[in-house]
């Protein structure tokens, strides 16, 4: 969708960023001082390059994400993927899946559902285009290199956040009931 967007512009609108302080890993009204979780994927190291494999210019489909840590009084999982440099207000949102087990666990590659694939049925909440699917990352071409959060919070309780929820309603689910978090980054950039 941005692929054809002027590089022009995207440059100039480069410092139009929230950035990393503005995702819910580092919101703390959500989580402040919590135990941490390794958060890995075998596509990508924390910090560097997110494949095109699972951007907009590639197959379209969400990477695979691995956790551990998950304390033994947990009672779900959520995993979070946010652009902390879209040029928006609020980070766009990529993905939410929720209602997962209150255990280390995995997500394999393309499980998400996207517009490449039909996903392996998690529950999914709605990403900052209405949808409740993987939104493959589509950076603007010029805006410099984006850093895509994926955030993973063990939660002290199972909310109940009906179908398909968007970023308002969790953060109200996240607000002092995170026992635990991890954040993995992925950088991805168009010239």
């Amino acid at each position: 969708m941005l692929e054809n967007f002027p590089a022009g512009l995207g440059r100039a609108f480069r410092s139009a960023r929230p950035g990393l302080c503005a995702t819910l890993y580092y919101d703390a009204e959500i989580s402040g001082d919590v135990a941490a979780l390794t958060v890995t994927s075998p596509a990508f190291v924390h910090g560097g390059e997110l494949p095109a494999r699972y951007t907009e210019d590639g197959a379209r489909i969400s990477p695979p994400l691995a956790w551990r840590g998950v304390p033994g009084d947990a009672a779900s999982v959520i995993v979070a993927i946010e652009d902390a440099d879209s040029p928006t207000p609020a980070p766009l949102v990529h993905a939410i899946v929720w209602n997962l087990p209150a255990s280390d666990g995995v997500i394999d590659e393309g499980a998400m559902r996207s517009e490449a694939t039909e996903g392996e049925g998690l529950s999914m909440g709605k990403n900052s285009f209405m949808s409740a699917k993987y939104l493959p990352p589509d950076p603007p071409p010029g805006h410099g290199p984006h850093q895509y959060a994926f955030q993973v919070f063990a939660l002290d309780h199972r909310p109940d956040l009906g179908s398909n929820p968007g970023r308002g309603r969790l953060i109200e689910h996240l607000r002092g009931r995170v026992l635990a978090k991890g954040l993995l980054i992925g950088v991805y950039e168009r010239l």
